[in-house]
C-alpha cells in the first residue's frame, strides 16, 4: 500500500522561512532511514502557495486562482511518498521524523493513496491497460 504523508504549512514556511541547516542534516537523515527500509517512494518540500496556484472546476468552468491562499493550515508546505504496510507503519515512521518547523508546532497529515483494484469494475480492463502503459513510460515501478 502507498501512503502520502503531507506536512501541513506553517506561517513561517508561508512566508518562505528555509529551514536550519541543523533541521536539513535531520530531514536528511531520517530520509535516509526511509531510503535505506525500501520504504520512500519520493518526498519533497514545497514552495509556498505565493508561488502556486488553484484551478476551481464548476462543470465545464475553469477559473486559475494565483496564490497566495488564505489558509495556512489547509496548506501542504512538503510530503513523503511512502509503500508500507498499513496505516500503523505510517503512523510509526512519522513519529520518527524530526519536527518540521523545528521548535513550533507541526503537523504531518497521513493518508491512504488509492490503488487500481480499489475502482472495483468501473476501472475498466482497457483503463487498467492504459494506466498500466503510462506508468511503464514514466518509471512508475509500485
Amino acid at each position: 500500500m502507498r501512503f502520502i504523508a503531507m506536512v501541513r504549512a506553517t506561517g513561517a514556511s508561508e512566508a518562505g522561512e528555509m529551514p536550519s541547516e541543523k533541521l536539513l542534516t535531520e530531514m536528511t537523515r531520517f530520509n535516509e532511514e526511509l531510503v535505506k527500509a525500501g520504504v520512500m517512494l519520493a518526498g519533497e518540500g514545497l514552495h509556498p502557495s505565493s508561488r502556486g496556484a488553484r484551478v476551481r472546476y464548476e462543470g465545464d468552468r475553469r477559473t486559475v486562482i494565483d496564490g497566495p491562499f488564505a489558509e495556512t493550515r489547509e496548506l501542504i508546505a512538503g510530503f513523503w511518498l511512502l509503500q508500507l504496510n498499513s496505516l500503523d507503519e505510517a503512523v510509526e515512521w512519522m513519529k520518527r521524523a524530526p519536527n518540521p518547523f523545528e521548535n513550533g508546532v507541526s503537523e504531518i497529515e497521513i493518508r491512504r493513496v488509492f490503488e487500481a483494484e480499489d475502482f472495483g469494475d468501473a476501472f475498466t480492463p482497457e483503463a487498467r491497460e492504459l494506466e498500466a502503459q503510462q506508468r511503464a513510460r514514466i518509471g512508475d515501478v509500485r
